[in-house]
């Protein structure tokens, strides 16, 4: 299973949010590259990002963060967070990105998912964002009024092969996962599955693994020390 610490920028800056909430951001760290060169130095071999600014408003501000670390930091970089069209892949193509995680535009426009993968393939993830089993859009601040699981088959359908599954109740709140619903949307779709939200210790990232998953997304756990980066990714297994 890989491993894939988080950083979440706004404003240029690394933060984090509880809950998805705008209003409770707070800055963990000073510097994005020197914080993902550390990741590496952990043995990661992958970064989560998510410009929280493109998330919310469509407007990215962090590209030059982004492509710091993915020149720089020997990450391969998964980015999420106001990827709405064809152009913006391009984008974050240019910049060196790995992963692009399309979010709210799965929601609003399936038939640009269809594009980004015919044009991608397995360089395209959907990141499901869910409350109380709910998808929710726009930085998590509407409802879509879809349910997870369904909404997940769609996408599978369409021929996307990695699923970023937040429970959005348990993010940043260091509760552990949501296993149950990881467990139920196991049986619903064959695409790999990402966990993230709720992480709190090493012994979450253990079950998470015997579980099966693809990946495992390590945020809060990290910056207030609950998690040992360097064991979770040894003991995860291989980082391919």
């Amino acid at each position: 299973m890989i491993v894939l610490p988080a950083i979440d920028l706004k404003d240029h800056r690394v933060v984090r949010l509880y809950q998805g909430a705008f209003d409770t951001v707070h800055q963990v760290a000073e510097d994005p590259l020197q914080t993902a060169l550390a990741f590496a130095a952990a043995g990661a071999k992958y970064i989560h990002m998510v410009d929280l600014d493109g998330a919310r408003s469509g407007a990215r501000k962090n590209g030059a963060q982004v492509r710091a670390v993915a020149e720089r930091s020997g990450l391969q970089v998964e980015l999420g967070g106001g990827l709405r069209t064809l152009a913006d892949l391009e984008a974050a193509d240019a910049m060196g990105v790995t992963r692009m995680v399309i979010g709210s535009a799965a929601v609003s426009d399936p038939d640009f998912v269809r594009a980004a993968v015919e044009r991608y393939g397995t360089r395209i993830a959907v990141g499901i964002d869910a409350k109380n089993g709910v998808v929710k859009t726009a930085g998590w601040e509407a409802s879509s009024g879809l349910d997870y699981l369904d909404f997940a088959a769609s996408m599978e359908q369409i021929g996307v092969k990695t699923i970023i599954f937040t429970d959005i109740d348990t993010d940043g709140m260091l509760s552990g996962p949501s296993w149950k619903r990881l467990e139920i949307l196991q049986r619903k779709i064959t695409c790999q599955i990402i966990a993230s939200g709720g992480v709190s210790s090493n012994e979450d990232i253990r079950r998470l693994r015997d579980m099966g998953l693809y990946g495992a997304i390590v945020g809060k756990a990290y910056y207030t020390g609950a998690v040992d980066l360097a064991q979770a990714v040894k003991e995860a297994g291989e980082q391919c």
